[in-house]
């Protein structure tokens, strides 16, 4: 950002999420965030404003942001440590392993959000192991291996970080969708894939076992919205 790393005006404009929040664990919800806001000289009228907004958006409600910190669960503890690092509205973001301890819709409003943040303007940098979850909301990966970054060509070139789906991309194989096919002409394409010499298979696409639990939930919410608290 054109300043010195580690400055105090770089890290006003950073916001962190460490693996471990280590909170005040006498302080509720709202308390932390006011603390923390008065930390980075925000004006009280503008924490009024803004607390209340970032308790809704990590989706801690009326009640939760009452207690203490010290009765919040692992993921309580994970989306006020989120909303901390959100109160001085940061440039650059922070997450180490963001969703641990989340319930499936937990995670999913973690990734839902940190899309939102991208879709803001703000660079998030993602650290984590659950690979599925950098797969559905990072742009670009590098991968590490015993502190270093690994190759992510294939091909032995010195390509540190790509994009997602190039570096997934399998270019030796075509992908042929369709819907709405009967049985017959399913069974016609795949005669017609053996005349070519292929080697190809008709099957069906899957979907994911996250993908899978939202649906049911929200069939079964009746309102098509859900929230971790319906679990």
């Amino acid at each position: 950002m054109g300043q010195p790393c580690g400055s105090p005006e770089i890290n006003s404009k950073i916001g962190f999420l460490p693996e471990e929040s280590y909170l005040y664990r006498f302080l509720n919800g709202e308390e932390t965030l006011y603390f923390y806001g008065r930390l980075f000289k925000i004006p009280h009228r503008d924490l009024k404003k803004r607390v209340p907004l970032l308790l809704d958006t990590v989706g801690l409600d009326n009640k939760a942001r009452k207690r203490k910190l010290r009765e919040y669960s692992k993921g309580m503890a994970r989306r006020i440590g989120l909303a901390q690092a959100l109160i001085n509205d940061p440039d650059l973001i922070l997450l180490d392993e963001p969703t641990t301890g989340l319930d499936p819709i937990g995670t999913r409003e973690m990734k839902d959000l940190i899309v939102s943040l991208k879709n803001q303007g703000k660079t998030v940098i993602l650290c984590s192991h659950l690979l599925a979850d950098v797969q559905d909301v990072c742009e670009r990966v590098t991968i590490l291996f015993r502190g270093r970054q690994q190759d992510l060509s294939g091909r032995g070139e010195r390509q540190y970080t790509g994009y997602i789906r190039d570096i997934l991309q399998v270019r030796n194989v075509a992908q042929v969708e369709a819907k709405g096919l009967t049985p017959q002409q399913t069974e016609e394409l795949q005669q017609f894939l053996n005349r070519l010499g292929t080697n190809a298979a008709v099957t069906h696409p899957t979907t994911t076992l996250e993908e899978l639990f939202i649906q049911i939930v929200r069939d079964q919410s009746g309102s098509g919205t859900y929230t971790s608290s319906d679990t």
